[in-house]
């Protein structure tokens, strides 16, 4: 069971709209939702002003880029992330432990100039869209449980604070990496929430109960008839779990 701060400390809604929808979202959240992710079709649809309008509004952001280049542009791209103020920045795992390295190096960089808290980092294991037989089509022909667990290492290895996984291999990742580490679940559906295109999915209290930090919701809370409602009740959800 959570406490209702830790609770909403835990809970990131996921902004994968246009920045009208967005700026409405952010403002009926406001002063109750901590934590907002600003993906791919909203960054490169507004730049680095939408990072700093959330960070005004009084939101923590997680940036989720998914960063995966050779790791010079990496730690260039990390620098510039994590100057928008960014909290969380994502990257790829599959980009080699040298790129994870360098993307450490950028958001140190970045701190190091603007002052404050460093960016945090986690890496993608293997996204929630994909199952076997996806793993299998390009080219991975090992469980994917394994292959989390290898990219999840080797990342936190390099100099990542964590990783992104389905909180299927929650339990899993905690045992690896032990307490400290950042484990961040996408595919996280409220009951009687609809599954739509992720595959490894889990209610908020189960994938909390196995061991994740942090869980990304986005759709049951963000199409909800009232997205403040729905964002309470997994508040609710998590501390009578």
């Amino acid at each position: 069971m959570l406490s209702d701060d830790e609770a909403r400390e835990s809970i990131i809604i996921a902004l994968d709209c246009d920045r009208d929808t967005a700026i409405d979202l952010a403002t009926r959240l406001q002063g109750k939702a901590r934590w907002v992710k600003v993906g791919m079709t909203l960054f490169y649809a507004e730049g680095p002003s939408i990072v700093r309008e959330m960070r005004d509004r009084g939101f923590k952001v997680f940036l989720d880029l998914k960063l995966h280049d050779i790791p010079f542009q990496v730690r260039g791209a990390a620098r510039s992330a994590s100057l928008t103020g960014a909290d969380l920045l994502s990257i790829h795992g599959m980009g080699s432990s040298e790129m994870v390295r360098q993307a450490r190096a950028g958001v140190e960089d970045a701190a190091e100039r603007r002052g404050g808290d460093r960016t945090r980092l986690v890496a993608i294991s293997v996204l929630t869209s994909m199952d076997q037989d996806a793993l299998a089509e390009i080219g991975i022909d090992v469980p994917v449980e394994r292959e989390v667990e290898r990219l999840a290492g080797m990342s936190v290895g390099a100099g990542a604070d964590g990783i992104v996984c389905s909180p299927r291999e929650a339990a899993q990742m905690r045992e690896l990496l032990g307490p400290k580490a950042l484990i961040v679940t996408p595919g996280v559906r409220p009951k009687g929430a609809a599954v739509g295109d992720q595959k490894r999915i889990a209610t908020p209290a189960s994938a909390i109960g196995a061991g994740a930090s942090m869980l990304v919701i986005g759709r049951p809370i963000t199409q909800a008839d009232d997205p403040v409602e729905a964002y309470e009740a997994v508040v609710s959800e998590l501390c009578e779990a």
